[in-house]
C-alpha cells in the first residue's frame, strides 16, 4: 500500500470510529508495523490532519461525537469494514441507492469515492461528512427528527418520503438474526421504517456479520426470504450456513 493510500486510510478509519485510536489499532487494521504507522501520523500531524495523543491519535478540528451510533460503527469494525467494500462493487454508476443508518451499512460510505455519477439517500447524518467528500455524488438527506443518540433522522416525515421514492438498491442493516433467519432491530419505529425502506428497492442487500447471529433484539422486520442478498462474515455453522443460503444469495468476505 502506497503513502497516501495508507494516509488516507487512517483518516477514513478515524472518520469511522470517531474516536481517539491506538497505533496498535491501526497497525492490525491496516496490517503494516507500528513504526509505519508512527511515521504516517508524523506526516498527517504535519499537515494538522490529525492531533496525536498518547499511543494514537483523532481528527483535528472537530469535536469527538461519542454518542451510541459512533461506539456500534467501532464495534467489530473489522468484521464491518470488509463487508462495506464489498458492498459498493454492487454499485453501479447512476445508480440511485438507499443506505440505513446501521453501524454496518456506514462501511459503505468511504468506498464510493470512484464512482461517476452517484445518488445515495440515507437517513443518516453520520454519512454526511463521509460523502460530501465526494464531489460525483448527489447526496440526498431525509427529513424528519433528529435522533442524537443514533445520529439519524426518523419520524412520519422520513417514512412519508421512503413510501414515495423507488431505489435501484437499498442497503439495510440489523441488530439480530434468529436461526429461522428473521432479522430483528431494537426499536419499533426503526422496524417500521425499515419495513418501508425494504419495499422500495429493486433490489435488497442486507449487511452484518456473522456475530448478529443469534443475537437478542425485539422487533422483526423482515426475514432473509426478503433479500436478494446478503453480504456477511464466515459462519462457522455448516448446517446453518446451508439453511441460509437456501432462503437469499449468501455473499461472504
Amino acid at each position: 500500500m502506497k503513502i497516501k493510500e495508507r494516509q488516507t486510510k487512517i483518516l477514513d478509519i478515524l472518520r469511522m470510529m470517531q474516536r481517539i485510536v491506538s497505533i496498535d489499532e491501526l497497525s492490525e487494521i491496516i496490517n503494516v508495523s507500528n513504526i509505519t504507522i508512527r511515521r504516517d501520523l508524523q506526516d498527517l500531524e504535519e499537515k494538522k490532519a490529525i492531533i496525536r495523543t498518547h499511543g494514537g491519535c483523532m481528527l483535528a478540528g472537530r469535536f469527538m461525537m461519542e454518542t451510541q451510533y459512533h461506539k456500534r460503527v467501532a464495534t467489530n469494525f473489522d468484521l464491518k469494514q470488509p463487508i462495506g467494500q464489498r458492498a459498493a462493487k454492487e454499485i453501479n454508476d447512476g445508480d440511485r441507492i438507499l443506505i440505513d443508518d446501521g453501524s454496518t451499512t456506514f462501511h459503505i460510505s468511504a468506498n464510493l469515492g470512484h464512482f461517476k455519477s452517484l445518488s445515495v439517500y440515507t437517513n443518516s447524518l453520520a454519512m454526511i461528512s463521509e460523502l460530501s467528500r465526494f464531489p460525483n455524488i448527489k447526496l440526498y438527506l431525509f427529513g424528519g427528527v433528529v435522533n442524537d443518540q443514533l445520529y439519524s433522522v426518523e419520524g412520519y416525515l422520513t417514512e412519508d418520503t421512503i413510501e414515495h421514492t423507488r431505489f435501484d438498491k437499498i442497503f439495510l442493516g440489523v441488530d439480530a438474526i434468529d436461526y429461522s433467519g428473521t432479522c430483528f432491530v431494537n426499536k419499533e419505529s426503526s422496524a417500521r421504517l425499515t419495513q418501508i425502506m425494504l419495499r422500495q428497492g429493486k433490489e435488497r442487500i442486507l449487511l452484518c456479520d456473522h456475530t448478529k447471529i443469534s443475537k437478542e433484539a425485539y422487533y422483526s422486520y423482515a426475514t432473509l426470504d426478503d433479500f436478494d442478498k446478503w453480504i456477511t462474515t464466515p459462519i462457522a455453522d455448516k448446517q446453518q450456513l446451508q439453511y441460509f443460503s437456501k432462503k437469499t444469495n449468501l455473499i461472504i468476505v
